[in-house]
């Protein structure tokens, strides 16, 4: 039962992880010096808003739960040969299945913290007709 707890705890915070939103970085053109750096978050936060609303970013949420969906399944194969094996296939099967579907989930909500490119280029392309000169993202 205490393992159950440690890998809900580190669930949580993955996910809480997860949450810290990626933005782009702008060069400091001279766009950038005459508006300064509120006026520049306030339209970084534009851009952002305007790539959410256009649904740029597609479907975070299907593909974390194809990817625990898959992975849970291999890890139940992978649990039930362990299990024949050691002698207990529905106890292998059952780990496997835990075991797999968590590292599913942490792998799809490590991958959902990052905008998809077309996401990236949406808010982007928006900075640049603004004037700014984005050159990445953190």
């Amino acid at each position: 039962m205490e393992q159950a707890r440690i890998v809900w705890l580190l669930i949580a915070l993955l996910a809480l992880s997860g949450c810290a939103a990626r933005q782009p970085v702008l060069y400091p053109n001279g766009y950038y010096r005459v508006v300064g750096d509120e006026k520049a978050q306030q339209d970084v936060e534009m851009c952002i808003k305007l790539a959410d609303k256009a649904g740029a970013d597609g479907e975070k949420g299907l593909e974390i739960a194809a990817t625990t969906g898959k992975s849970a399944a291999i890890g139940g194969a992978v649990g039930a040969v362990s299990g024949a094996i050691s002698g207990s296939v529905g106890r292998g099967s059952l780990v496997g299945v835990a075991v797999g579907g968590t590292v599913g989930l942490l792998s799809g909500l490590f991958r959902a913290s990052d905008p998809s490119p077309v996401y990236m280029r949406f808010v982007e392309y928006c900075l640049m007709e603004k004037g700014y000169q984005p050159i990445g993202w953190r």
